[in-house]
């Protein structure tokens, strides 16, 4: 098992889907895409974004939300303990102030939408990047990338 994995909710931008599964095939980080996503996934610029890094990250494919916590709980009931921890700008909680664990499944929302409050409620924890206060957000693959630094800095996992 990989130390932390890289859940992307419904991404509807490739090149940003491509992005965050480069730095998951760098870091040694799996992933997952929760469908539906908005454009195919072996889409032309998706592949384009990921090039051919994305030979080396193991991704999970989950039709839905739903179809993604039946996994996270068959994998549960096999003695995987996965906490899921969401990034967003509704969080209280800093991710500086998170003490990651192995196993960690850390899950960023789409691009357009965030996450809805299906995901939030399902969520052990939610974790924000703080940020200036005139500043709406950062994009999702560099929020993505700097809560895998911190995770993978505190796990030792590089």
């Amino acid at each position: 098992m990989a130390p932390l994995m890289l859940a992307l909710y419904q991404p509807d931008i490739p090149q940003n889907a491509g992005t965050m599964l480069r730095s998951c095939a760098c870091l040694g980080v799996a992933a997952a895409i929760i469908g539906p996503a908005g454009f195919p996934t072996s889409d032309r610029d998706f592949r384009r974004a990921g090039m051919d890094y994305l030979d080396h990250v193991t991704i999970d494919r989950h039709a839905s939300f739903a179809a993604f916590q039946a996994w996270r709980a068959a994998r549960g009931q096999a003695g995987e303990t996965r906490r899921l921890l969401l990034l967003s700008t509704r969080a209280t909680v800093s991710y500086l102030d998170c003490a990651f664990r192995e196993g960690d499944i850390l899950l960023v929302g789409r691009e357009s939408a965030g996450a809805p409050q299906e995901v939030h409620a399902a969520a052990d924890l939610a974790l924000r990047i703080p940020m200036r206060q005139d500043v709406r957000s950062l994009n999702v693959a560099v929020a993505a990338a700097m809560a895998l630094g911190e995770a993978l800095r505190q796990l030792r996992a590089i």
